[in-house]
């Protein structure tokens, strides 16, 4: 009877340990480290974005993710109060978004004015992107 106890012990270590190994397994490619050149959405959404004379000429609204890449800004452009505004696209590549560590605050910077904006396509949020 014990050598049965000591057998069992021992079997359920042994097969405890392998599903230990099994349910750690995680590929290297899985996790990341934030670099400090990185920007956290929240950062991003209600952002102002000035052009090059500081003036104000729209406000990120939303990201655009294609396949975990972002692929666009949405910014809103123009109205008063959240009427006659609308919503275009834009690569993020046009926004330079910086930290200016002086103001403790992310700037967002675009080489366009606000009637380039207003001239852009518009993007509604309806169908599958309805808020």
């Amino acid at each position: 009877m014990r050598r049965t106890l000591i057998a069992l012990a021992a079997t359920s270590m042994f097969a405890g340990a392998a599903i230990a190994q099994t349910a750690i397994t995680v590929q290297p490619e899985t996790f990341v480290v934030a670099k400090p050149t990185d920007v956290l959405t929240h950062n991003l959404i209600g952002l102002n974005v000035v052009n090059d004379a500081n003036d104000k000429i729209g406000e990120i609204k939303d990201l655009i993710l294609s396949q975990g890449d972002l692929t666009g800004y949405i910014v809103s452009v123009g109205g008063f109060l959240g009427m006659g505004e609308r919503n275009v696209i834009v690569r993020p590549n046009a926004v330079k978004v910086t930290y200016v560590e002086n103001d403790k605050k992310w700037h967002a910077v675009m080489n366009a004015t606000k009637d380039q904006l207003k001239a852009a396509p518009e993007f509604k949020y309806d169908g599958k992107w309805k808020r």
